[in-house]
């Protein structure tokens, strides 16, 4: 079904903004700009409001979640806030036993490795009631945004399936790798089970007023171009043809995925996150003629200014090859960047109009 007559990008709030437009690509006179992930992670303010507080609690208390997400609108001036949340969140709503271990990353109390788990998997299904908290933060954080876009997050069913079947972070994803290829119907079922986890949890957020939503791939970077084609694509084309009815641009991003970006835009996304591993103009020619976001190398956060100052300007200039482009990062702000250079980095890109 449509999006609701108060919807912001129905009822005008947003439908304009900068970045939605260059996301429906229309090139903007600067590219619109705004840090990935949870960008409030490396600001003094975000660790207060999270002392003593769990990971997946702080994503699942509205009024927390919603204030982490407009500390970096609040803070930098950004063109768009990204919700906090986290990959894992549909699994925990939908009954997965899963965690956030500090300095490890989500670790699962039972891996998912055999037709049986899958099948048990299969008997756990993300109800509508599970997601208040999510509806509830996503509808506080809009009405505190007003013409500020919002963009909702998912994680990729091949990154949700790895921290399935490996049970916690893992550097090569061997495990699902082998399973993907050892027992190709247990690993079509778990890919199957994530995808519709991940579709409904976007879906609820884009219904409660994101202006857009971006599915990140965290791991498909691991993959050879050829497992990822057969074996993994589909999967994703599955979580946005779940929420493509809705008519809100949709972004598809993931780590070292440059060998594979023409076969993440095969999988129906409006608009193509680079990381900062290849140049947007040779982005722009795997990936045809579709918006890009990128791709700034977090590394030159800590550069001097001048250094970063010329390296964002070749960004835009390189980002000019595709229709429009969204200026971002290569991925996610480094925990120990200084919110200070991030405040002059957005000040500099929208000083760049009037110059």
């Amino acid at each position: 079904m449509p999006l609701p007559s108060s919807h912001p990008l129905v009822d005008g709030r947003t439908s304009g903004s900068p970045i939605v437009r260059a996301y429906r690509g229309e090139r903007q006179a600067t590219p619109p700009i705004w840090f990935m992930r949870q960008a409030g992670r490396s600001l003094p303010e975000y660790r207060a409001v999270r002392e003593g507080i769990p990971m997946l609690e702080s994503c699942l208390r509205p009024e927390l979640a919603s204030e982490i997400t407009l500390q970096p609108v609040r803070r930098h001036g950004v063109d768009a806030a990204v919700f906090f949340s986290d990959i894992v969140i549909p699994l925990k709503l939908a009954g997965v036993g899963v965690d956030i271990v500090p300095g490890r990353g989500p670790v699962l109390e039972q891996p998912v490795r055999t037709a049986d788990d899958v099948a048990r998997l299969r008997e756990l299904v993300l109800e509508p009631a599970a997601l208040a908290p999510v509806i509830d933060a996503v509808a506080l954080t809009v009405d505190a945004l007003g013409g500020t876009p919002l963009i909702g997050f998912a994680g990729a069913p091949f990154t949700l399936a790895a921290y399935l079947v490996e049970g916690g972070p893992s550097k090569d994803h061997l495990r699902a790798r082998t399973l993907m290829h050892a027992d190709p119907d247990t690993w079509h079922g778990l890919l199957e089970w994530a995808a519709d986890a991940s579709g409904v949890f976007l879906r609820a957020q884009l219904e409660a007023g994101a202006s857009a939503g971006q599915l990140f791939d965290s791991w498909a970077g691991s993959l050879s171009r050829q497992d990822y084609v057969d074996s993994v694509a589909w999967a994703s084309r599955r979580v946005l043809d779940a929420v493509r009815d809705l008519g809100a641009p949709l972004v598809h991003f993931g780590v070292g995925t440059g060998e594979i970006l023409g076969d993440l835009r095969s999988a129906g996304a409006d608009v193509i996150g680079v990381d900062w591993r290849i140049p947007l103009d040779e982005a722009a020619r795997r990936t045809g003629p579709v918006p890009l976001q990128g791709n700034i190398d977090p590394a030159m956060l800590a550069a001097p200014p001048p250094v970063l100052e010329r390296h964002v300007l070749d960004v835009i200039e390189r980002g000019r090859a595709a229709p429009a482009h969204v200026l971002n990062l290569g991925h996610g702000v480094p925990p120990d960047a200084d919110p200070e250079v991030l405040t002059r980095l957005v000040a500099f890109v929208h000083g760049l109009s009037s110059s």
